[in-house]
C-alpha cells in the first residue's frame, strides 16, 4: 500500500527529531557523566553536546551533494548506520575522550536525516504544498525538545546514563526500518548529479563574495552559538545555581512549548514587516534581555526572583531563534537560486560548525552562576545586531 500523506509527515517529523532527541535527551545525564568521567572539571561533560553539533555541521557539507549523486535513501540509511555504531561506541566508552570522539562522528551521521529529509520533501512536493508538509512536520517536531529531557530522565532512572545511547540506537533503527520498507527512492537515476569537491569549494567562494550572504551566515553562526551555549549550560544552571535539577525536565518542556510558537508569529509578521527588520529587532531585544539577566545575576540574591528571571530569559532566547534563523536562511538564499542545494549545505555547515565552536567555551566558563552565560550572549547579540545594521548599510549603497 502506498504511503499516505499523514504517514509521510509523521516519518519526516521523526527524521527531523533525530537532532533534537540526540541533544536534549542528554541534558539530564550531564551531571552524572561529569562526576564519573571528569570529576576534576565537571563542565567538560557539556562537550558531549557541542561535539555532536560540531560533527553534524561537518557532515552537512557533504550530505546534500552525496544524496544528489547516490540517491536519498542510501545516504539516509548510511548516516543512520554511522549514527548507531557511534552510539554503541559511546555506550561502551570508558573515558570522556572516547565518548566525545564517538559523538563527533555520530553528529556526522545525523547530517543524513537533517539534510536529506528536506531534499526528500522537495523531491515529492513543491510550492505551497511543500511548505505545508514541512510546516506540519515541524509542528510535530517541536514536541520533541519538550519531552526529550523528561524521557532522558526516565531512561536514566531505569538503566543509568549509558542507557540513553541505547535509546538513540533504537530510535535510529526504527526510523531507518520505516524509511527502508515504506519509502520508495524519491530521486530517479536520471536526475542524479555527480559529486564534486571542487564545486563545494567554489560555492563557498561565490557565497562569501556576496555581502548579504556573508553577513547572514555570520549572524546565523552567532545565533547558533547563543542557542548551543544556552543548551550546554542550562542544566547546570537549573541544578547547581538554583537547586532545581529535579524539576529541570518540566521547566524545559514548558519553555520549549512556549518558544515553539515563535515560528507561527514570524510567519504572520514577516510579510508585513520584512525579514531584515524582524532579525534586527530580535537581536536588539536580546541585547537588552541579556544585559538585564547579567544585572540580575549580580544584584539579586540567588533565589526565586533570580530563577524566574532566568526562565523568562531562557524562553526569550529560544523564542528569538524562531524569529531569526528562518529569516536569515531566506535572506542568504535570495541571490543563490542557481545553486540552492549546494548553498543550503554550505550555509548550514558553516553556521553549525562556527556555532558549536562559539558555544563550547561558553559552557566551559560556567562558574556556578548564570553570569558568564548572560555576558556571553550579550556579546553575541550585540555583534549580531551590529552585523544586521551593517547589512542595511551595504544594501543601501549597492
Amino acid at each position: 500500500m502506498p504511503m499516505s500523506r499523514v504517514e509521510f509527515i509523521a516519518m519526516c517529523a521523526m527524521l527531523f527529531a533525530t537532532v533534537a532527541f540526540s541533544i536534549d535527551a542528554m541534558l539530564p545525564a550531564l551531571p552524572e557523566i561529569g562526576q564519573q568521567l571528569s570529576p576534576d572539571n565537571i563542565n567538560r561533560a557539556q562537550l558531549i553536546l557541542t561535539s555532536y553539533v560540531l560533527g553534524m555541521g561537518v557532515g552537512t557539507f557533504f550530505t546534500g551533494p552525496l544524496s544528489d549523486r547516490f540517491g536519498r535513501k542510501p545516504v539516509l540509511i548510511g548516516g543512520a548506520v554511522i549514527y548507531s555504531i557511534c552510539a554503541f561506541v559511546a555506550y561502551i566508552g570508558q573515558t570522556l575522550e572516547i565518548i566525545l570522539i564517538a559523538r563527533v562522528v555520530q553528529g556526522i551521521g545525523t547530517a543524513g536525516p537533517r539534510i536529506v529529509t528536506m531534499a526528500i520533501v522537495r523531491d515529492l512536493y513543491s510550492g505551497r504544498e511543500m511548505a505545508r508538509i514541512v510546516s506540519f512536520a515541524m509542528m510535530i517536531f517541536t514536541l520533541v525538545p519538550a519531552i526529550a529531557p523528561a524521557l532522558g530522565a526516565v531512561i536514566i532512572d531505569f538503566s543509568g546514563w549509558r542507557g540513553i545511547f541505547i535509546a538513540f540506537m533504537l530510535f535510529s533503527l526504527i526510523t531507518v526500518l520505516w524509511v527502508s520498507i515504506r519509502l520508495p527512492e524519491p530521486l530517479a537515476v536520471e536526475n542524479r548529479r555527480p559529486f564534486s569537491l571542487g564545486k563545494l569549494v567554489s560555492g563557498v567562494g561565490e557565497m562569501w563574495r556576496i555581502p548579504a550572504v556573508r553577513i547572514s551566515i555570520l549572524v546565523q553562526s552567532l545565533i547558533f552559538g547563543s542557542l548551543f551555549g544556552m543548551i550546554s549550560s542550562v542544566q547546570q544552571v537549573y541544578d547547581l545555581t538554583y537547586d532545581r535539577g529535579a524539576e529541570f525536565p518540566l521547566w524545559f518542556a514548558g519553555v520549549a512549548l512556549i518558544s515553539g510558537s515563535a515560528s507561527l508569529l514570524n510567519a504572520k509578521l514577516v510579510m508585513r514587516l520584512g525579514m531584515r527588520f524582524l532579525i534586527t529587532v530580535a537581536t536588539g531585544v536580546q541585547i537588552l534581555l541579556a544585559a538585564a539577566m547579567a544585572l540580575a545575576a549580580i544584584a539579586l540574591p540567588v533565589g526565586e526572583a533570580q530563577f524566574y528571571a532566568f526562565v523568562l530569559w531562557q524562553t526569550m532566547v529560544f523564542f528569538s531563534v524562531g524569529m531569526t534563523l528562518g529569516n536569515l536562511n531566506a535572506l542568504a538564499m535570495e541571490p543563490l537560486g542557481h545553486m540552492a542545494g549546494t548553498a543550503a549545505s554550505i550555509m548550514g555547515a558553516i553556521a553549525t560548525v562556527l556555532g558549536a565552536a562559539i558555544a563550547a567555551p561558553i559552557g566551559l566558563a560556567f562558574d556556578g552562576t548564570a553570569l558568564p552565560l548572560a555576558v556571553a550572549l550579550f556579546v553575541l547579540s550585540t555583534l549580531s545586531f551590529l552585523l544586521m545594521l551593517r547589512m542595511r548599510r551595504v544594501e543601501a549603497l549597492s
